[in-house]
């Protein structure tokens, strides 16, 4: 049987390595190992971030929904809305409650007022 020499394919799997990892600093731009180590880390970190990003928002929409209750008396607050929403069967979520909160006021009091 011949012998099979892989410097072709290496050389491409190392060529792929290194340009996924442009910009960073040190060995792990420069080495093959380093890099693919910066590589599994940053796709971890990645992979959690993307979960961290949608708590913020829901955080963010959170606080935006109360800031809104607040401005029309304070008699309601984000849980006894939604609360209130859930019994009258009415169905709309956390971001479309805040952006109606923030950018038309007027409609989201007149949603309070169905609602309580």
């Amino acid at each position: 049987m011949a012998r099979v020499k892989g410097g072709k394919i290496s050389a491409k799997r190392r060529r792929n390595v290194l340009k996924q990892v442009k910009g960073y600093r040190f060995a792990r731009s420069k080495k093959e190992r380093a890099a693919k180590e910066a590589i599994f880390h940053a796709g971890k970190y990645a992979f959690a971030h993307r979960r961290d990003k949608k708590n913020d928002f829901k955080r963010l929409w959170n606080v935006r929904i109360n800031a809104g209750l607040d401005t029309l008396g304070g008699v309601l607050s984000y849980s006894r809305l939604v609360g209130a929403m859930n019994k009258k069967g009415i169905k709309v979520n956390r971001k479309m409650l805040s952006t109606l909160a923030a950018e038309r006021p007027e409609s989201f009091e007149r949603l309070v007022k169905q609602v309580s």
